[in-house]
């Protein structure tokens, strides 16, 4: 464990791996990029340093001794949002489908390529920081029930506040913001996440991540459609 980097504003990032070079080359990168670095290579010392200085993100591997990535993202938002890039040894998909159940923010397959993290780490934070609002999308959106508060990053069904991940966030308002209107998987990634490259499975997960915390019937969805050999449609009045 070790701590680098203490420039005044930066934002905190916590590495979690128990592999000491993988370890050293992100903090590395990342301490160059800029960021205040803590380091822990196992998921109680990461739960630990996360409690004595909250990260703004957490590059998280998933194969860790004892307490798995998935148990440490868990108990991590048990206490408050925070983003997590997932970190993942094998190139299964499903091990990446379970970093982004737990609600990891995205994922990186081992081996990779640092500068790669970093650019993920900036992508995911400038998306995570308050920021302003174009004229269009400075009001709150109201559809199925639904309001999302573009500024206060807030979504309540029926009056109830979810909580939703960065990316369900991203994704619910895009959809509110173009009802009636069918999108592929490769426009969801670069429309929503700016993404112009990444597994499409992505999406298809955050797609039924989200249909479990809007819909009543996540199985048969009213407000989130899928449109075959397209994509999704947003549904307004759920019909």
């Amino acid at each position: 464990m070790q701590q680098r980097g203490e420039n005044t504003g930066a934002a905190r990032v916590l590495v979690v791996d128990d592999d000491p070079t993988v370890a050293e080359v992100v903090a590395g990168y990342l301490d160059r990029a800029g960021y205040t670095v803590d380091r822990a290579d196992d998921g109680p010392t990461a739960l630990t340093r996360a409690a004595a200085h909250r990260p703004d993100l957490v590059v998280l591997d998933l194969m860790l001794p004892g307490m798995d990535g998935l148990e440490v993202c868990r108990r991590m938002r048990g206490h408050g949002p925070v983003p997590v890039i997932m970190l993942t040894a094998r190139g299964d998909e499903e091990d990446r489908v379970l970093g982004l159940e737990v609600g990891a923010d995205d994922y990186v397959t081992k081996p990779f390529s640092p500068r790669e993290l970093v650019l993920r780490v900036e992508s995911v934070l400038r998306r995570a920081r308050p920021r302003p609002q174009a004229p269009a999308d400075s009001g709150t959106l109201s559809a199925g029930g639904l309001t999302v508060d573009p500024a206060a990053r807030r979504v309540t069904r029926d009056g109830t506040e979810l909580a939703l991940t960065l990316r369900e966030f991203d994704l619910l308002a895009f959809f509110l913001r173009h009802p009636g209107r069918a999108f592929g998987r490769e426009d969801l990634m670069r429309e929503v996440w700016g993404w112009d490259f990444g597994d499409l499975s992505t999406v298809t997960v955050h797609v039924r991540r989200l249909r479990g915390k809007v819909e009543d019937d996540p199985a048969r969805p009213r407000l989130i459609r899928t449109v075959w050999g397209v994509g999704y449609r947003f549904e307004p009045d759920g019909e």
